[in-house]
């Protein structure tokens, strides 16, 4: 009787653990100044790396467990953070309200500088980028040095053959947040929405670093102030990852 119960009482266990583990949850965003719902809302499961967007109505479904935390985002609304409870899961269709953004724009630059319509006139104005990259035999991967001086080169080589001396300490203290990299190059959704981003926001909240943290990992990796600057957050993303994958080989070396 004793050994029935337990294989019951296993079975139950299990069951459970798998409803738990398959999840989806769902919900509907709104905008919190007249309740009305906003489509194509980014919605990331941070925890499982997952992303979907939300419909004409407002409405997501996404895979989701309790004490996971989802990150809401759209253009002109301030992202938010969620966590995940067992009453969200158990009702569903949990309101979510996105708040706007208020700009104030005192001056706005259109042009860097001033085109006056002759080709070769304008060609001489535009600046032009040094930034230097080199290619190293057997890395399918470049590196840019940042500058064309002598000692750019030594940097690159230096930034390859001592990782630890330049990368463990960036990438060595958040290996779980690491992990996430390759995940997140794999969702179509993912890539969709950090292609249309330059504000480091979503690449914080996914890999739980800051803006300085995200800098310091591609100055290390020999990228140039140019690129770190006017490159799009799926750039970025695919940069750190890069690296980061190039010094896990080189790490494994030493």
């Amino acid at each position: 009787m004793k050994k029935i119960l337990f294989i019951i009482a296993l079975f139950t266990t299990t069951l459970v653990f798998s409803q738990n583990s398959g999840e989806e949850l769902k919900g509907i965003v709104v905008n919190t100044s007249d309740d009305t719902p906003i489509n194509n809302v980014h919605v990331l499961n941070l925890n499982q790396v997952i992303g979907t967007i939300t419909d004409e109505a407002g409405d997501f479904t996404i895979p989701a467990r309790v004490n996971d935390t989802l990150y809401l985002s759209y253009i002109g609304f301030k992202a938010i953070k969620v966590r995940v409870t067992n009453d969200m899961l158990k009702f569903q269709n949990t309101k979510i309200g996105l708040t706007e953004l208020a700009f104030a724009l005192e001056e706005v630059v259109v042009r860097p500088f001033q085109l006056t319509g002759y080709l070769d006139i304008d060609a001489k104005n535009i600046p032009i980028n040094q930034s230097a990259r080199y290619s190293i035999s057997g890395l399918n991967i470049g590196y840019e040095g940042g500058s064309g001086n002598p000692g750019a080169f030594s940097k690159v080589l230096g930034s390859i053959f001592n990782p630890a001396d330049f990368l463990h300490n960036l990438f060595g203290k958040k290996p779980q947040q690491m992990k996430k990299l390759r995940k997140m190059q794999e969702d179509d959704k993912i890539r969709n929405l950090l292609s249309s981003k330059f504000d480091r926001e979503t690449l914080m909240a996914l890999l739980q670093v800051d803006k300085q943290e995200i800098k310091e990992i591609l100055i290390n990796c020999n990228y140039s102030d140019s690129f770190i600057e006017t490159a799009n957050d799926l750039q970025i993303l695919d940069a750190i990852s890069n690296c980061y994958e190039e010094y896990k080989v080189l790490n494994r070396r030493n």
